[in-house]
């Protein structure tokens, strides 16, 4: 299984991100979190790299469910979002493989709930691709 999802897009990264975040938000994800990784590389190690951001994306009600399972679950809390500039044009959306949870705790309890943050994850990304 792959530890990611990935959207490759025809659209310029600035649009890609505002995009990205509105079909997060319809799916009922906050975002708590945003670093711009060209930024900060830039200014802390002088290195230059494309567009790239990372997202923190949390839905309340999926957040409460998997800490309510478990405590140690935070360590997946937020859901990264990726989006960064490709070569040539265009951008890159890239999410963590939500499925992946209950496959790395060994809680199969968790898999209704992975399913589901798979699911709005996943609509976010049609909604994106969909334009």
């Amino acid at each position: 299984m792959d530890y990611q999802r990935v959207l490759e897009v025809d659209r310029p990264y600035e649009e890609t991100v505002a995009a990205t975040k509105a079909a997060l938000a319809e799916q009922g994800f906050g975002i708590l979190t945003e670093i711009d990784m060209q930024a900060t590389l830039k200014a802390k190690r002088g290195v230059d790299i494309e567009p790239y951001v990372i997202l923190g994306a949390c839905n309340p009600a999926f957040a409460e469910a998997g800490l309510a399972v478990d405590r140690s679950i935070g360590v997946f809390l937020p859901c990264n979002v990726v989006v960064s500039a490709r070569d040539g044009g265009g951008s890159v959306i890239r999410i963590f493989e939500p499925t992946l949870m209950p496959v790395l705790t060994g809680m199969a309890v968790l898999e209704p709930l992975a399913a589901d943050v798979a699911g709005r994850l996943q609509a976010a990304l049609d909604a994106v691709a969909a334009g």
